[in-house]
């Protein structure tokens, strides 16, 4: 595990009638963790408002490993990144707080986005800096096992 995103306790309202978190909300934490990771490498909210530029997530695969229940906390980790000059490709991975076992994760292909032509992109050079320094500093961490999207990126 390279970078913890977010850590969440489960609500009442993410429940469902089998008595443990919605999938819907599997995503909306992911979604929530991932927004952490792209405002890192300037491309969250502020980039969308600032620069007009954004990602769009185009691709998913999402695995439910173990339940997680009312009242009990998740960790969201950061633990695969790759890009191209168009593409981030990572994978976010939540984990039982206390008991420490993957409970599900999801992979992600994003293209970057000018949201003034509403057109695929390329990374600026600054951008392409960060995330090829954070992957240096992290990749000797990152678990590629069974990764659906790896040939998505065209390097």
């Amino acid at each position: 595990m390279s970078m913890i995103l977010k850590t969440e306790k489960v609500i009442k309202e993410w429940t469902d009638y089998n008595g443990h978190m919605n999938m819907s909300y599997y995503i909306l934490i992911f979604d929530n963790a991932a927004e952490v990771m792209l405002t890192k490498f300037r491309m969250g909210g502020d980039s969308a408002q600032s620069d007009k530029k954004s990602t769009f997530a185009v691709e998913t695969h999402t695995t439910y490993d173990q339940e997680v229940k009312l009242g009990e906390e998740v960790e969201v980790h950061l633990t695969y990144l790759d890009h191209d000059k168009k593409r981030i490709h990572y994978r976010v991975s939540m984990f039982h707080k206390e008991k420490k076992y993957l409970a599900a994760t999801t992979e992600v292909l994003s293209l970057y986005i000018d949201l003034n032509q509403r057109k695929v992109a390329e990374f600026e050079s600054e951008k392409i800096k960060i995330m090829d320094d954070f992957i240096k500093t992290n990749s000797s961490k990152f678990n590629t096992e069974k990764l659906f999207l790896l040939n998505k990126l065209k390097k």
